[in-house]
């Protein structure tokens, strides 16, 4: 005879997951100011974090936000194809009325504390590899991982990655790497002569020439507290 107690332990079990969520974290909750930040950083719709769920938390704000701000504020994220899950931080007003805008609420230790061990960990996905020129108007968006490119990428194209990105070719477009936050993400090209890169969401336009130094050099970007650095590769160590 089947033992019922058995049957009950198969239909399901809790297991860790290393699934993390965007967080979104407004320094303003002026819907104007909001909509052209957006719109500068994302365009439209169709972007390459279209889709993604996300974490709002409030620590940044000067004010605690009120029910219609965080009920605008959702719906603003949702016209750029962006989707809230979560609030972090807030008064329990502010908790109540991102419940009723059915959100979940975090705790404050919720983001911090470690998940239980897994029992395999999982491997981090391979990079994308990209072999023909990335030509203008096209974008290319590795997800989370590193982005290697072998080839021409063209002014007017974007390379984008949650990761790294590699150009063993002229880079001519946009590049941004750590697009989901990761600040040590870095961009190496064979040939620096990028239109915009982008660190983990901190943009620097080249619209000026770049220094001779650099220009059409190998070159790696990274962050250095929150500033853009750019420099030769011969100068590294």
């Amino acid at each position: 005879m089947t033992n019922p107690a058995t049957d009950l332990d198969s239909i399901f079990e809790f297991k860790s997951s290393s699934i993390k969520l965007l967080s979104f974290v407004p320094a303003t909750l002026d819907p104007a100011k909001l909509e052209a930040a957006l719109f500068e950083k994302l365009g439209g719709r169709e972007h390459f974090l279209a889709g993604e769920q996300l974490i709002i938390d409030f620590t940044s704000l000067p004010e605690l936000p009120s029910a219609l701000e965080i009920g605008t504020l959702v719906r603003l994220l949702q016209q750029f194809s962006l989707l809230p899950v979560a609030v972090h931080g807030g008064n329990s007003d502010q908790k109540l009325a991102a419940s009723a805008a059915g959100l979940v609420v975090l705790q404050d230790d919720s983001l911090s504390a470690p998940l239980p061990a897994a029992n395999k960990a999982t491997p981090p996905p391979p990079a994308l590899v990209i072999t023909r020129p990335v030509r203008t108007g096209q974008q290319v968006y590795a997800k989370g991982g590193d982005l290697i490119v072998l080839a021409l990428v063209s002014a007017g194209a974007e390379v984008i990655a949650d990761g790294n990105i590699h150009v063993y070719a002229p880079l001519r477009g946009r590049a941004l790497a750590g697009a989901k936050g990761d600040n040590q993400a870095r961009i190496f090209t064979t040939c620096m002569e990028a239109e915009l890169v982008s660190i983990a969401g901190i943009y620097r336009s080249l619209q000026e020439d770049l220094p001779d130094s650099i220009r059409t050099k190998p070159a790696q970007i990274y962050l250095d507290q929150e500033k853009i650095v750019i420099e030769a590769l011969s100068e590294t160590n």
